[in-house]
């Protein structure tokens, strides 16, 4: 019924002949993890085979754009505990506290809740994707600040800090995809201190600036002068 043949027990390969193909076999899966599959996945690169055909540098790119996935969500999970988190605050204590948050002026707008009540210097600037800005202060140490600021159209990166003329150095506060910012700050030491901004989002926004306090000197400068 059937012709095919059984083959001969000599025909078989022997044990020896069969192990030392499933050793040959993953010799070649591990040469080839190594040298092509980590390089172009992850960005490793033991040997610098994957560098020299190019796989290297596209497992670093997969890499990156993995990392800056996580900071994303993780920035916008942030800012949305933040923002139900407020959201509470304002319907518990919204009722005694309401002129402390919004002040109108009389044409009806809102005004930003707190900072100057007549700014010192003030600027309006656009910036485009990936463009900065900085607002410096030159000051004395104990000297108090108070600003406000607000990005329009889109969100953005800043950075409050100083330098001293000694060498000092010191972070007042920082943010990622931030909207607005109001407060005040006094100066650890004698130098420049203020802020750096920069537009990480994808569409130009609108950046208003406020500032006023006991400063001699006001500089701004950068890419959306």
């Amino acid at each position: 019924m059937y012709n095919s043949e059984i083959p001969n027990r000599e025909e078989l390969p022997s044990a020896r002949r069969l192990l030392r193909s499933t050793i040959l076999a993953l010799v070649a899966a591990l040469v080839i993890l190594v040298t092509m599959v980590l390089p172009a996945e992850y960005g490793i690169d033991p040997t610098g085979i994957g560098r020299v055909l190019g796989l290297a540098e596209m497992g670093e790119i997969k890499a990156q754009l993995a990392e800056e996935a996580e900071a994303d969500r993780q920035q916008h999970a942030e800012r949305a505990e933040t923002a139900r988190k407020q959201s509470m605050l304002d319907q518990t204590l919204g009722f005694f506290f309401a002129s402390a948050h919004a002040q109108t002026s009389e044409d009806g707008t809102a005004a930003l809740e707190a900072g100057p009540a007549e700014p010192q210097d003030r600027f309006v600037v656009t910036l485009a994707p990936g463009a900065y800005v900085e607002a410096k202060l030159i000051m004395d140490a104990g000297a108090v600040a108070s600003y406000r600021w607000q990005a329009e159209g889109g969100l953005i990166n800043y950075d409050l800090h100083g330098h001293g003329r000694e060498g000092e150095s010191e972070s007042y506060d920082k943010g990622r995809g931030v909207s607005d910012r109001s407060g005040t700050f006094t100066a650890a030491f004698a130098g420049e201190h203020g802020w750096f901004f920069r537009n990480r989002d994808k569409q130009d926004l609108t950046l208003t600036f406020e500032v006023q306090g006991d400063y001699s000197e006001f500089r701004q400068a950068g890419t959306g002068d």
